[in-house]
């Protein structure tokens, strides 16, 4: 158990729940295979980057007028856009991801992953540039 972040291009919004929810393993590649809906581009994964995950919810939160409802940001999917990206990129290049814990959160990391999610951040830009959506997601 613990802190496992996503983040995807796809499409649109719902397309990597609407992929797995319809595939099957193929028996030769041992993949998913969905013949309807495309599989989206993963671009980055982390485990227990717990900062990273209370800056998503902060942003979460900040679209959605508050956690108003008592959500566990949990498995939502969220859109990051251009302007969400240059945010991040300039707290992640600051260190000033806020300090975020959780019982499966892990400890702070975010020295170990600082050039992952500047590589994400790059990789999504990409991803936007070429006209896709880039998505973060987490389970824990």
């Amino acid at each position: 158990m613990g802190l496992d972040m996503y983040a995807y291009s796809a499409t649109r919004a719902g397309q990597q729940n609407d992929f797995y929810e319809g595939a099957k393993i193929d028996q030769n590649s041992k993949d998913f295979v969905n013949k309807v809906v495309g599989k989206p581009h993963e671009l980055a994964y982390w485990r227990k980057h717990p900062n990273l995950h209370g800056w998503m919810e902060k942003l979460w939160n900040n679209r959605n007028g508050g956690n108003q409802n008592g959500n566990t940001f949990n498995g939502i999917e969220l859109e990051l856009t251009y302007d969400d990206l240059e945010i991040l990129e300039l707290d992640v290049i600051a260190g000033t991801l806020p300090g975020t814990s959780g019982f499966f959160f892990g400890n702070n990391a975010d020295d170990h992953y600082r050039e992952q999610d500047l590589e994400f951040i790059k990789n999504a830009r990409a991803e936007l540039f070429m006209g896709l959506k880039v998505f973060y997601n987490s389970s824990w």
